[in-house]
């Protein structure tokens, strides 16, 4: 995995083209990789699940297209594109897509 350097300004383009959904499969691209910041596009083709786990980071998940089922500390929450999530650090968390769908998931480093 290449790592971006925090000095280094880079541009990001064509991402949901070039990150298409595929059948039955869960894809992610992963777009910056520093100490500070972690970015990843996913692609769910529907149905497609991640179970339930957390992150040592703080983390923003954006849903860019189609719609998902987020569960969120025992709560689930229906998203559709647009919709934004914040987790602090250690939230324990899952998702369904309940449709063909493209997430951001933004992971910041709190102790950077």
């Amino acid at each position: 995995m290449a790592t971006t350097e925090l000095t280094q300004t880079v541009p990001v383009l064509n991402v949901l083209t070039d990150l298409p959904v595929t059948r039955e499969a869960t894809t992610s691209r992963v777009l910056v990789n520093n100490p500070l910041l972690r970015v990843v596009d996913f692609a769910f083709d529907e149905g497609q699940l991640l179970t339930e786990h957390s992150s040592p980071r703080a983390v923003v998940v954006t849903l860019l297209t189609g719609t998902m089922d987020f569960d969120l500390e025992g709560e689930t929450h229906h998203m559709v594109a647009g919709d934004v999530l914040y987790m602090a650090p250690g939230v324990n968390h899952a998702l369904r897509a309940t449709s063909a769908c493209h997430m951001q998931l933004v992971m910041v480093d709190t102790d950077a």
